[in-house]
């Protein structure tokens, strides 16, 4: 028998080396983790006419004042033009400023507003609850498992940068 018709035998009934067979159970349970995850503040952000997008931005302006639209950028891995459509919405209704660096003119400072920044916290608020639940009568050092579980999830080549950016000593 050709290797070629052994390879689809393989993948077809199973026979297929453990690493190479689909985890499909992890798979699914991350997606319908993330659709419960987000499923709280979506509500709550289409009472002001937001998705997704203005909840990562809303969420990263506020947890660094200051933060640039480069920054921000690098940060949520998307295109200026969608940042850009997102972020005048945030800035028309208020939740979002937008202000000239003062070392750089051409930079772009954002920081979120008292309601904008009320408005991050609600939602944080609500998905810490859903992971204090889930980490609820787990063993002391589940949360620390979970971050190393989540931080390996990350493409290598960003997981510093990551790491930085979430376990800042000036973060709380």
């Amino acid at each position: 028998m050709s290797e070629s018709v052994e390879s689809v035998k393989r993948q077809t009934n199973g026979g297929e080396p453990p690493e190479d067979r689909p985890a499909y159970d992890l798979i699914e349970l991350l997606f319908f983790a993330y659709r419960d995850f987000v499923s709280d503040p979506d509500r709550i952000l289409d009472e002001f006419g937001f998705g997704r997008a203005h909840h990562r931005v809303l969420h990263f302006v506020d947890r660094q004042p200051g933060l640039t639209i480069a920054e921000l950028l690098d940060i949520l891995k998307i295109t200026k033009q969608s940042l850009n459509r997102v972020l005048k919405e945030l800035i028309e209704k208020d939740f979002v400023t937008s202000s000239t660096g003062t070392s750089d003119r051409r930079q772009r400072h954002l920081e979120t507003t008292p309601m904008g920044h009320e408005l991050a916290l609600r939602l944080s608020r609500l998905q810490t609850r859903r992971i204090m639940r889930a980490l609820g009568g787990l063993e002391p050092e589940a949360k620390e498992v979970v971050s190393r579980y989540l931080l390996r999830l990350i493409d290598p080549d960003d997981r510093a940068h990551v790491e930085r950016l979430v376990f800042s000593p000036t973060r709380e």
